[in-house]
């Protein structure tokens, strides 16, 4: 999750403070992925140490105001043009966990994709519930509709972890069979035989019928 980047596009809309903007990100969000001050602070720090942002006064409750930089707006246009890297993708722990699994003694592996499958259909379930309150009355505000992406994605990503698991237990059950044995082939047809079967003479040239 880029924090980093979420920050900048929030202060190209305009100067906010650092508990404003981890309000404004996890309203944007969802809370899906919920944000403390302290992270929100650190980033601001690194932030303004390259540049991207800047301190612009304060509000009148005292609040110490952030805006964005030049070479903020730059890297928050590179970061929107660039696609997301998927060469490196970060640490699954279920992947992890199934890996692991894998022989591991005393553990049934089976019996881990079947509690997880239960797990990852339950959250399926409670995202999509989610999304039919909101549709209901149909988003307009910003944070609605960002919000209502968010959920599809959770969405779309639990069914594909719950194919997934399927896809396991089965690979589990094809490579747990008993070999096949070797098809046998069937036993060739043999000639019909000649015994008792007494050969034709051949008629001698120049004889005549009897």
């Amino acid at each position: 999750m880029s924090i980093r980047h979420g920050l900048l596009a929030l202060l190209e809309e305009g100067p906010r403070y650092g508990s404003q903007l981890r309000s404004d990100f996890e309203s944007r969000t969802g809370a899906t992925w919920p944000l403390n001050v302290g992270q929100v602070y650190t980033t601001l720090n690194r932030l303004e140490r390259d540049g991207m942002v800047a301190h612009e006064g304060s509000d009148d409750a005292g609040h110490t105001l952030y805006t964005i930089t030049g070479r903020g707006r730059d890297e928050l246009a590179s970061w929107f043009r660039r696609p997301v890297d998927r060469a490196n993708p970060p640490r699954d722990e279920l992947a992890i966990k199934l890996a692991m699994a894998v022989g591991a003694p005393g553990v049934d592996i089976r019996e881990v994709i079947r509690a997880q499958r239960h797990h990852t259909l339950q959250a399926m379930q409670d995202y999509t519930r989610l999304k039919a309150q909101a549709l209901e009355p149909p988003p307009r505000s910003r944070e609605e509709i960002a919000w209502l992406l968010v959920l599809e994605q959770l969405i779309f990503q639990t069914e594909a972890e719950a194919r997934w698991l399927d896809h396991c237990e089965a690979r589990l059950v094809r490579l747990s069979a008993p070999p096949r044995p070797p098809a046998q082939e069937p036993p060739h047809a043999q000639a019909p035989s000649d015994a008792g079967t007494a050969p034709r003479a051949r008629p001698r040239r120049g004889s005549s019928a009897s």
